[in-house]
């Protein structure tokens, strides 16, 4: 098998992005070069549930339990995030709107709504807006870690930095807690009202199908566990039916 096929797999939603030789050959490198993970502190990286701002745009916490953290990315027009690697957690990355592309160290896929891209712990990439207009992703990660990140190279000058401390509150917009799922804090929307976020039971999505749904993400831990998250995604016209019995975190137009 050729290390192209290794690193990417197409199927007709998804694209999955699995660890080559040169990933491995990278990671190793950047390891004795000095870059470090760490590992988040659920109760005092308090931070974490605000708004990042970023060099290319800015970032935010969507929902997050004790197992699955899933994060808002907007990336301005002819901006791009580092290259970079999660080594010990899966990443999903869906793209809400815009146009852009993400690139491994082997290839690049374009990224246009409704894409879904499965990167495996230890897969590098990155991701670039072309415009015209802002690209705006999901990143869904498990296990939960927003630390365990090794920066490769940076437009920006950050290869070999951690994650960053700054953040911007936003009162009017906070991470509330959901009575009925432990540890689990939701964000209702983007601050800019783009996007609306949501818990909802797969029997509620079954019968309430809404035209603005754009993807439904499963909160169960069998995903975490196997790590294979069953996204669903009516934005592609997946037309799967939901676990009638599961919760999921359903993204929608604003």
């Amino acid at each position: 098998m050729s290390e192209m096929t290794q690193v990417a797999e197409t199927t007709d939603l998804m694209v999955r992005i699995d660890p080559g030789p040169r990933d491995f050959s990278a990671l190793i490198e950047a390891v004795r070069k000095g870059s470090r993970v760490r590992n988040e502190n659920v109760d005092e990286d308090a931070h974490l549930n605000e708004v990042i701002p970023k060099p290319w745009g800015m970032e935010y916490r969507i929902f997050v339990d004790d197992f699955i953290d899933v994060w808002n990315l907007k990336i301005d027009e002819g901006e791009s995030t580092s290259m970079h690697v999660h080594p010990r957690k899966l990443t999903y990355l869906l793209c809400l709107s815009g146009q852009g592309v993400t690139e491994t160290l082997t290839r690049q896929v374009p990224v246009g709504a409704g894409t879904v891209l499965r990167i495996s712990g230890g897969a590098f990439h990155s991701s670039r807006s072309v415009g015209p207009g802002p690209l705006w992703l999901v990143e869904v990660e498990a296990p939960r870690n927003k630390f365990d990140l090794i920066r490769l190279r940076d437009t920006y000058d950050r290869q070999g930095k951690g994650y960053e401390q700054e953040h911007t509150e936003v009162p009017d917009l906070p991470a509330k807690p959901l009575p009925y799922l432990p540890q689990a804090r939701l964000r209702h929307r983007s601050p800019g009202r783009e996007f609306d976020f949501s818990v909802r039971a797969g029997a509620d999505i079954f019968y309430r199908r809404q035209e603005r749904d754009l993807f439904h993400v499963p909160l169960g831990l069998t995903g975490v566990v196997t790590g294979e998250l069953d996204i669903l995604a009516p934005a592609r016209g997946d037309v799967r039916r939901p676990l009638l019995d599961q919760y999921y975190l359903s993204l929608a137009l604003g």
